[in-house]
């Protein structure tokens, strides 16, 4: 059978900033002549995240995450829909997904590194298994629960940074859900602003390609900042930290201001900065959500619970094509998505 694939053409180098002709499209040929636990998969749709920019990097610099090879199928999350099956636990017409999806219209994939999912998960909205009831979702949660120590009654304020991205707006209303009384989100365009506030609860944005961030931190944490999630790291965050309260939390997420120069994970931080954290008492620990897949199970529950109530909305920017998968990538690396950025495959 006839196949179209993304696969890596090039590396933008460790300081460069990814460009689409880094991805090319392919048209092969599949032989779905399937091994006794294989399975034929179709897929409905891909995800696209900022983790994986350093997956175009020959070296990823972590040792969790390997390196997209040049000339070979890219892959990431993924949902689709079983073909046919020679996996007991993989039955034809069932939905599964998995983190590493190569990115194709069909693929083989070994049913062990698939998961079936139940539809009803997400009342048949399959792409937000990719976003609020999947990875990002659980990072979002357990991130604020695990590290914001957001306290019922406390008073408390929340800053988000990258906070109309995937992961920034599910944490935010966490924030809010969970007690925050203030949840300030920071983003770059006006439209996000709005989504923020109208869409999704925020207290209020600040567009920080717009406007002082200083001073509206001022205006709209009066007393401070309590919980900071952290998803670009640089400028804003050094802006952020300085404005915290003794005794507060920075829930380290990501560093996607960061992530196409050539340092190390997390970046380092200035003196004055590193004085601020010591001086306040301030905890700023990586989070990594794969060190809390033991609490996965419950967290996907309760993500469903508040998806489908309506508790946790949800905000999608879906591009149809996997010809446009390095397009999209390299939108999202450039802030220009709003909420989950999907890429339709098929129906």
């Amino acid at each position: 059978m006839q196949v179209q694939r993304v696969v890596l053409n090039s590396r933008p180098g460790k300081n460069g900033a990814p460009v689409p002709e880094n991805f090319r499209l392919e048209e092969t040929t599949l032989v779905p002549d399937l091994k006794d636990g294989e399975v034929l998969v179709r897929t409905l749709c891909l995800s696209v995240d900022p983790y994986m920019r350093c997956r175009m990097n020959e070296d990823t610099g972590v040792d969790y995450v390997a390196p997209w090879q040049l000339s070979e199928s890219v892959d990431g999350g993924g949902v689709g829909v079983v073909e046919s099956s020679r996996c007991s636990t993989c039955s034809e017409g069932g939905v599964v997904t998995s983190f590493n999806w190569p990115w194709q219209t069909y693929a083989v994939m070994k049913g062990s590194v698939l998961q079936k999912v139940n539809p009803q998960l997400v009342d048949g909205h399959l792409s937000y298994l990719l976003g609020a009831v999947g990875m990002t979702g659980l990072t979002a949660l357990l991130g604020v629960r695990e590290k914001g120590n957001v306290i019922q009654g406390a008073n408390q304020t929340m800053v988000v940074s990258g906070a109309a991205g995937a992961c920034g707006s599910i944490a935010g209303q966490f924030g809010r859900l969970d007690g925050c009384v203030r949840v300030v989100g920071i983003c770059g365009s006006d439209e996000k602003c709005r989504a923020l506030v109208d869409d999704l609860g925020f207290s209020a944005a600040i567009n920080y390609r717009q406007e002082d961030v200083p001073t509206r931190l001022k205006e709209h944490c009066p007393d401070g900042i309590d919980v900071y999630f952290d998803n670009v790291g640089g400028a804003i965050s050094d802006t952020v930290i300085a404005q915290m309260n003794k005794d507060s939390h920075v829930i380290l997420c990501g560093q996607i201001s960061q992530y196409n120069k050539d340092v190390p994970y997390p970046p380092p931080l200035s003196e004055e900065i590193h004085e601020t954290l010591r001086r306040k008492n301030i905890t700023r620990e990586r989070f990594m959500v794969l060190n809390y897949m033991h609490k996965a199970e419950a967290a996907l529950c309760e993500l469903s619970q508040r998806v489908k109530s309506g508790q946790i909305n949800v905000l999608e920017t879906v591009v149809n094509g996997i010809e446009n998968m390095g397009d999209a990538f390299c939108s999202m690396m450039k802030g220009g998505n709003i909420g989950k950025q999907i890429i339709k495959i098929s129906e």
